[in-house]
């Protein structure tokens, strides 16, 4: 029996299911698709600014530095509660940094990078098992 993705990893097929809504969406070309209600819209993140300018873009960028000054997903190796306190404080002090309107580093990119590290990292540790140890296999939590 194939394991549902993230629970396991190890086998390749995967029983997916396509939602259906029961409804569509007609298109001139003739297509048809769902509906998109109730699903998130990613498009509406994207702001009407220059490229380098988004806020994705910067973020993307500032991964980019720490790749390169400390490794790719180097981040991602964390998987302490010191680690998650670690950024949970740096997106707070980021936070504090750009709110005020300190422009010496990208504070806004640094909030984004601590707020998903720590996400992960939470994430991460919801997962683990009683000794410690992250297990691929344990059932995801949310929140805080």
């Amino acid at each position: 029996m194939n394991e549902p993705l993230g629970r396991g990893l190890t086998d390749v097929a995967v029983d997916y299911v396509t939602k259906d809504s029961g409804q569509r969406q007609e298109y001139a070309s003739g297509m048809r698709r769902d509906l998109q209600d109730g699903k998130p819209d990613f498009s509406l993140i994207l702001p009407d600014m220059p490229y380098m300018l988004q806020p994705l873009t910067r973020w993307a960028s500032l991964m980019t530095r720490g790749a390169e000054k400390y490794g790719r997903r180097n981040w991602q190796m964390a998987d302490s509660t010191e680690e998650l306190e670690r950024f949970k404080a740096s997106a707070f002090r980021h936070f504090m940094q750009w709110i005020t309107g300190e422009h010496d580093e990208d504070h806004m990119a640094g909030v984004m990078f601590n707020m998903n590290a720590t996400e992960y990292v939470d994430w991460k540790l919801r997962r683990s098992d009683n000794e410690g140890r992250v297990d691929s296999g344990a059932p995801l939590g949310g929140g805080w």
